[in-house]
């Protein structure tokens, strides 16, 4: 899948955006879904970018193809338990949004999304950083299961998706980003990490594409 850009034909011509391609035991992980970024008044609310809007209508579609092709489920969670943010570090000092995964906070902003929660047999990832593989047992769990490839939608394309992704590659995951299923505040925003994920790091995939390979589920 192509990404548009303005520097989409500097790009290849200098080698970047080459297909890495799928592997034949996919999972798919969810990153972040919850009610922060889809309820008026969240700082986190992305719900005004139609695109944004959009996203989990496609998140359910890929779940229930990994349903179907039984591929492993995986999700990833923040959770802060230090009454003062402390866990958080200095993640917390640039933002200050991240107080809606404070333990007993009282707005729910962390509670999951109609349609869109972890079954019985899934992984729940919790983290406090934005890659899902930061400080937390991920990269275990995959190796594990004999995972090779890495479906990654969610929230946000610029923040928690895009250092997934990264983190995905760098231990030995293709990670396939399904742009659709994916949201941040603007389009701009969105696009441009997109672009630039399918440049160096992952491939962008359509959700036709993505459903098609959860569906068939391991060669």
């Amino acid at each position: 899948m192509s990404v548009p850009h303005s520097s989409t034909e500097d790009y290849h011509l200098a080698g970047f955006s080459n297909r890495m391609g799928w592997g034949t035991k996919p999972a798919l992980i969810l990153i972040d879904v919850c009610k922060a970024y889809w309820t008026e008044g969240s700082p986190l609310d992305i719900s005004h970018n139609p695109a944004g809007l959009a996203a989990p209508d496609s998140m359910r579609k890929l779940l229930k193809a990994a349903r179907e092709g039984k591929v492993p489920v995986l999700w990833s969670e923040v959770q802060y338990t230090h009454p003062e943010m402390l866990d958080a570090g200095l993640f917390y000092k640039k933002a200050k949004a991240l107080s809606v995964w404070r333990k007993g906070d009282a707005r729910g902003l962390h509670e999951p999304m109609e349609g869109l929660k972890p079954g019985s047999n899934d992984i729940v990832i919790v983290k406090q950083y934005a890659s899902a593989f930061f400080g937390t047992s991920l990269a275990s769990s995959l190796n594990a299961l004999g995972v090779d490839t890495l479906v990654i939608c969610g929230v946000s394309t610029s923040g928690c998706v895009r250092a997934t992704a990264l983190d995905a590659m760098q231990h030995g995951f293709r990670p396939m980003v399904v742009g659709s299923a994916c949201g941040d505040r603007s389009p701009e925003i969105h696009n441009s990490n997109m672009f630039d994920l399918n440049a160096k790091y992952a491939d962008a995939v359509t959700e036709e594409e993505a459903v098609e390979r959860l569906s068939k589920g391991w060669n």
